[in-house]
């Protein structure tokens, strides 16, 4: 039985329902043109939502992805150093003096899962200090992903790949051009280490990575150069700034610059954040309207659940596997 065939007929009430209802929205606005944007918050490549995500790229199911910086760069961790990660099931069980023996060892945990700094963190700064040096001797800049497709593009780490390359969300994204937004790259990483390079002299400009500022412009145009005669819609994986971010592009194009071009066509949100004063990452759908980001017809979604367990099954509805 296929997954969708399975959700139809199990997934009948409740957020379950929900996730089918999303999914047929996403079919919909994909078979009246449409173009999809997929957000991602959190730890979703450690998490290896690239096992799903990847196969909706390369079908043509997402245009355009905006995520965290740690989003980007885990992406590449897990491809090239997969095979010296270290699960941790019981992780809610440890203790603090647990927590300094995996430091010692050199693993960074995320939840049940842990990043090895020598294969994969310390590793990749290598490799991209080469590609931000070579930018500034050139007196160039780029967007963070655009050095990440530098990267996998100058097959350096071809045979570095400890997972299927299909896996990959990253390199699926790569070799369909995909533009990838990533507000808030300053808290990452890499974003880090490229600040320790600038202070210690190896880099001579922060300038070499654009900013965030000039990522919002990035999003202009491609929202701009889409719109005409294509519906957008908008796919959020849990909260934040890589959801809040791209999102105010709609209010920012049509109330700031005062041209005249289209709502998000389509809004729906995976969240484990519930409803608070505040709480951009727990407002419900309908408060988007009051800021000018979707309209009374956008057929708008909130599935309240874990993103890691409702995401891979959206997508397969989606490809019908």
């Amino acid at each position: 039985m296929k997954i969708r065939e399975f959700m139809q007929r199990n997934y009948k009430h409740f957020n379950a329902a929900v996730c089918v209802d999303a999914s047929e929205g996403w079919i919909k606005l994909l078979e009246e043109g449409g173009k999809m944007m997929v957000t991602l918050a959190g730890a979703m490549s450690t998490a290896e939502l690239g096992i799903s995500l990847a196969e909706m790229i390369r079908n043509d199911k997402v245009h355009a992805i905006s995520c965290t910086g740690a989003n980007l760069e885990e992406d590449i961790f897990n491809l090239v150093a997969h095979n010296h990660y270290e699960r941790v099931p019981h992780y809610r069980s440890l203790t603090k003096e647990d927590e300094m023996a995996l430091l010692k060892k050199g693993m960074n945990r995320v939840t049940d899962t842990c990043i090895p700094e020598d294969h994969a963190i310390r590793a990749m700064e290598h490799e991209m200090l080469e590609l931000w040096q070579e930018a500034d001797r050139e007196g160039k800049s780029y967007f963070p992903y655009e050095f990440m497709y530098k990267l996998l593009k100058s097959g350096k780490l071809e045979g570095k790949y400890q997972i299927d390359p299909k896996d990959s969300w990253l390199l699926a994204a790569m070799e369909k051009n995909l533009p990838i937004i990533t507000p808030g790259w300053e808290d990452s990483t890499l974003a880090n280490i490229f600040v320790s390079h600038v202070i210690s002299k190896d880099l001579s400009r922060y300038s070499i990575v654009k900013s965030g500022t000039e990522q919002m412009g990035l999003m202009i145009d491609w929202y701009k150069k889409t719109a005409p005669g294509h519906p957008i819609g908008f796919f959020q994986i849990g909260g934040g700034i890589a959801g809040d971010f791209p999102i105010c592009v709609v209010p920012l194009i049509r109330q700031d610059l005062q041209e005249d071009y289209p709502l998000w066509s389509y809004f729906c949100q995976i969240s484990d954040s519930t409803t608070s004063f505040g709480s951009y990452s727990g407002a419900v759908p309908n408060e988007k309207i009051t800021w000018g980001k979707i309209s009374i017809e956008t057929p708008s979604y909130i599935i309240e659940s874990d993103a890691s367990i409702v995401a891979p099954l959206v997508f397969n509805y989606v490809l019908d596997r």
